[in-house]
């Protein structure tokens, strides 16, 4: 599968971690920073990650930063992008399975690598059911993001 990685400085430890992880399972990684600890503002690198996933050069996008929140707030600014902050298996296998969720945040102060790995595995391996509820909430989603109000 091919994924956007993205973070800003709080997230570029976890970021490494993950990025060498995903790419021993034979993922392929685009990496669109930042590239070190030094401060880097969280909403460049969700905008980043967001428009690979939107112009579908990427399957997913993994956003990190401090909480994940900040991350998640800017990404989901974008028309196409249906981001979570997930630091459990369940919400983000339903993430994508109920919700058709398309790009993950995480905070790598708040979850460890053992546990985002396990995450981003839930992700990777979900898919959108397309259940007839689903796509009608989905239809509502996309309803409210195209009248951008």
């Amino acid at each position: 599968m091919k994924i956007a990685l993205g973070c800003d400085h709080a997230g570029f430890p976890l970021k490494q971690e993950l990025a060498l992880w995903l790419q021993q399972l034979g993922h392929d990684v685009m990496d669109v920073g930042t590239h070190s600890t030094e401060a880097a503002d969280y909403p460049d690198f969700a905008q980043a990650v967001g428009r690979e996933v939107v112009a579908q050069r990427v399957e997913r996008g993994l956003i990190i930063c401090g909480s994940g929140v900040g991350a998640c707030v800017a990404a989901n600014k974008m028309k196409g992008i249906r981001a979570g902050v997930c630091h459990d298996t369940f919400s983000a296998r339903q993430g994508v399975e109920d919700d058709d969720m398309n790009t993950l945040c995480l905070g790598a102060r708040v979850i460890g690598g053992e546990l985002a790995r396990d995450v981003v595995r839930s992700v990777l391996g979900a898919k959108f059911s397309g259940l007839e509820r689903h796509q009608r909430r989905l239809n509502k989603v996309l309803a409210i993001e195209a009248a951008g109000k």
